[in-house]
């Protein structure tokens, strides 16, 4: 292969690879901020359910650095901020994980495999996200659903996925087009 034609497939990239070091490292640094902002959101009583600030730094691990990305910073981050803060909630951690994995896998792989835009990416992944956690909290027996539990769980998060939506692929086509 030529060296042009290197050169022609990464700028036709949508994603970048998850896996050089400055790219892991960028990954590392979504995770702690998955960990960290849900932390300070709880210390000054922000609404967490109404922020979402865990989901975030994963949605945007997703669109920048595909599935791979995605899934890991999606897999690690609820269970590194368990094991730091004790948050999520044991009830609610299994249901976190499926979904935070979902919106990584999910929107990674409508961006690199599909090749889908990363708003069409985001919406989808959101909406596949909070059918997994709905699914996952049902199986594991790990909240009890009725309407009262997902009208405070799932209502107030739509504001967050609104602005998820509206910002996040912004953000990251810029991320993008600069480490190009």
């Amino acid at each position: 292969m030529s060296k042009n034609s290197v050169s022609e497939i990464a700028i036709n990239r949508m994603t970048l690879s998850a896996w050089t070091v400055k790219s892991l490292v960028f990954q590392f640094l979504l995770t702690a901020a998955a960990v960290v902002l849900p932390s300070v959101a709880h210390l000054a009583g922000a609404p967490v359910r109404l922020l979402l600030p865990m989901h975030w730094p994963v949605i945007l691990a997703a669109v920048v650095y595909g599935w791979r990305g995605g899934a890991l910073v999606g897999a690690v981050s609820p269970i590194a901020s368990y094991a730091i803060s004790g948050y999520p909630l044991p009830m609610i951690l299994p249901s976190m994980i499926a979904e935070l994995f979902t919106y990584g896998l999910v929107i990674g792989l409508l961006r690199e495999r599909l090749r889908l835009n990363s708003y069409l990416s985001v919406a989808i992944g959101l909406l596949t996200g909070r059918i997994v956690f709905i699914i996952t909290a049902i199986v594991t027996g790990g909240a009890i659903i009725n309407s009262t539990y997902l009208t405070a769980a799932m209502l107030p998060g739509l504001a967050a996925a609104i602005c998820q939506l509206a910002l996040l692929p912004f953000v990251a086509q810029w991320w993008v087009s600069k480490s190009k």
